[in-house]
């Protein structure tokens, strides 16, 4: 059965297998959707599932006004509602509070009581398998990029999911008002106060293509080698002056070059040979997954690090230290000394 014989008729009736079919080319753009809503994989996944069952035991009463993707979305948008009115807002640590400025070796800050913001593999993007259009996609990689979703998070639900709707999605604000049971003045009310908000919280970002530039490849290889070499001077010409590093779980994070290469040097890049690297993309931008070496010359995962690129250099530094990380990315857990890290990548 076609979605277009659904979206025609007043009252369905149709097997689960049937179903599945016509909400898979949906997917995975709902995900994306719930994963800007929530700022995290996890919790979108859940999201979806949630978005399917609604879907399948009221498909019935779906009614031939709607345009099926329209429903969904209005199911998902109001189950990610639900969801964020358990108050836990995804954070980095760079909004909860300030920066170490200084060169130090301290002990850092670990909260692990802190729901953190969660990276998405950028091969999730692509929302069907049809070829995408090239604008669609420089807006909507834009729209994923880890500095604009922690902006999201600042903002009141409603808020984000009016803003999400109309200016992420293109729905016309007749639609939103219908998705969510308000006025379209509510829907426009809500879209401007989240937008001059917004712009308060989130940096200009650069446009970002479908795959990464030259330049941005180049700065990703050199990184890449930089760390596993240990080269210190390297990454401190690499380093913007003004450049952050975020580490979440730790609510430590340090802003400037002096104060990053300091922290590498005397905890991270201690010697040559003690990472390992693989390069891949993360929100839309160069990522690099870190496995440290054990005793047994293994190397086991550690950390993602998601760069973000300024004319110059580096600019930004987000590394995801959680180990589910590497499950969401399809990364092994480890390599062994012999393998070739690079030829992992996804």
């Amino acid at each position: 059965m076609s979605t277009r014989t659904v979206e025609e008729s007043a009252a369905v009736s149709i097997d689960s297998e049937e179903f599945a079919i016509l909400f898979a080319p949906y997917r995975r753009e709902l995900l994306v959707h719930c994963y800007r809503m929530l700022g995290s994989v996890h919790d979108a996944e859940d999201v979806v599932q949630e978005t399917y069952l609604r879907a399948w035991r009221s498909i019935g009463g779906f009614e031939a006004r709607s345009k099926l993707r329209h429903w969904l979305y209005r199911i998902a948008t109001n189950a990610a509602l639900r969801e964020l009115e358990k108050g836990h807002r995804r954070s980095l640590p760079s909004g909860l509070g300030n920066p170490v400025e200084e060169p130090t070796d301290d002990h850092t800050l670990e909260r692990r009581d802190i729901p953190w913001l969660e990276p998405i593999p950028t091969a999730l993007l692509h929302p069907t398998s049809e070829p995408p259009d090239p604008a669609d996609v420089v807006q909507r990689r834009q729209s994923i990029r880890l500095a604009f979703v922690a902006a999201l998070q600042h903002l009141p639900p409603r808020q984000r999911a009016v803003l999400l709707l109309r200016d992420v999605l293109a729905f016309r604000a007749s639609e939103v008002a219908g998705l969510l049971d308000i006025s379209p003045a509510a829907v426009n009310s809500l879209l401007q106060r989240a937008r001059d908000k917004l712009a308060e919280a989130a940096p200009s970002e650069q446009t970002v293509s479908d795959t990464l530039e030259p330049d941005q490849q180049h700065a990703l290889d050199e990184y890449v080698a930089a760390f596993e070499r240990a080269d210190i001077p390297g990454l401190q010409r690499m380093l913007l002056a003004d450049a952050s590093l975020e580490m979440p779980p730790l609510a430590t994070w340090f802003s400037g070059r002096a104060a990053i290469i300091g922290f590498w040097k005397s905890r991270i890049l201690t010697g040559p040979g003690r990472f390992r690297v693989v390069a891949t993309s993360a929100n839309g931008q160069p990522a690099a997954a870190m496995y440290r070496r054990h005793a047994d010359g293994s190397y086991h995962a550690d950390a993602l690090h998601v760069l973000t690129l300024a004319p110059g250099g580096i600019a930004r530094i987000v590394v995801f230290l959680q180990s589910t990380v590497f499950e969401l990315f399809d990364l092994p857990m480890t390599i062994d000394h012999e393998g070739s890290a690079h030829d992992i990548a996804r």
